[in-house]
């Protein structure tokens, strides 16, 4: 039986898919796009140095299923490519916290010298917006959707991907607006943006709310509030939510399952919503929310 491996990195974590049977192919993935928006940044090679796979997938089985067993991730007969970016990125995420990495789904700008984290938190309304009203007033762009921090929370890489333009079959999303439509209504057309490559500090969190009816609301989180946002911008890439196949049925295993790791990365959220200062911010437009952090940084720094 013909194996095709290939290997998965970002950062200092990598993963081994084996594909066990099935065409005859020279990659997994044909778009690579999905997983440098959600990872920051993603290397694939056929160069294999894992001893062991993470991901092995049994083309050929006639019934579809997916299981977690030992640390490995098993797939049973065709899996839609947009299915496989799910999984790929949820169990590379795994290795990268296993690696002392932590992705957060958030966009991230350097401000006047100062690092802002942009979290999508729980409900994620307007995280890309607050960030192009920032490269509009002058910012550096470090992330978009995905920024990458070490167990001390410096930000080390982050996507660069404003959007994803094309989600491959089995991630299509009927119910996420045209990001274009809404770089024109607020806009009229989108910023000029220069990318940081350097890790950096991230001073502020801000997690902002955007809604056309929205009053401007700006408060400060305490200790709980910001740890529980940060929480779930981490665990957004773990697949908890993601129902692969619908036909089917088929949910996203629990892959994070050692206790003590989990313990330890919710410390992580909470000592790092400790270290610098965390607010929420409703507003009408990304204009007006970011006159609000514009007086945030003035009183905080």
């Amino acid at each position: 039986m013909k194996v095709f491996s290939e290997q998965l990195s970002s950062g200092k974590a990598a993963i081994r898919f084996d594909v066990i049977g099935g065409p005859d192919r020279d990659k997994i993935a044909e778009d690579m796009s999905f997983l440098n928006y959600r990872l920051g940044t993603v290397e694939v090679s056929d160069k294999v140095t894992k001893e062991k796979a993470d991901i092995i997938w049994n083309y050929d089985e006639p019934v579809k299923s997916i299981t977690f067993e030992n640390g490995v991730l098993t797939l049973n007969s065709f899996w839609e490519e947009g299915e496989l970016n799910k999984i790929m990125v949820s169990m590379l995420a795994n290795e990268m916290d296993k690696c002392g990495m932590h992705p957060f789904h958030s966009s991230s700008i350097i401000y006047k010298g100062k690092g802002i984290l942009l979290v999508g938190g729980e409900n994620n309304h307007g995280k890309s917006m607050t960030q192009l009203e920032g490269c509009a007033r002058g910012a550096d762009l470090f992330s978009t959707e995905t920024t990458v921090t070490d167990e001390d929370g410096l930000a080390l890489y982050g996507s660069k991907n404003i959007y994803v333009r094309k989600r491959a079959k089995g991630t299509e999303r009927s119910d996420l607006p045209d990001q274009d439509q809404g770089v024109t209504m607020f806009f009229g057309k989108e910023p000029d943006m220069k990318m940081v490559y350097e890790p950096c500090k991230m001073d502020l969190c801000i997690m902002p709310c955007i809604d056309g009816h929205f009053q401007t609301q700006v408060t400060k989180m305490g200790q709980f509030e910001a740890s529980y946002q940060l929480f779930h911008s981490l665990m957004n890439f773990f697949g908890m939510n993601q129902l692969l196949c619908g036909v089917n049925g088929l949910a996203m295993p629990v892959v994070d399952d050692d206790p003590v790791r989990r313990q330890h990365r919710a410390k992580f959220c909470s000592q790092f919503a400790a270290g610098r200062p965390f607010y929420m911010i409703r507003a009408k437009s990304p204009q007006i929310l970011f006159d609000e952090i514009e007086k945030i940084m003035e009183q905080e720094f």
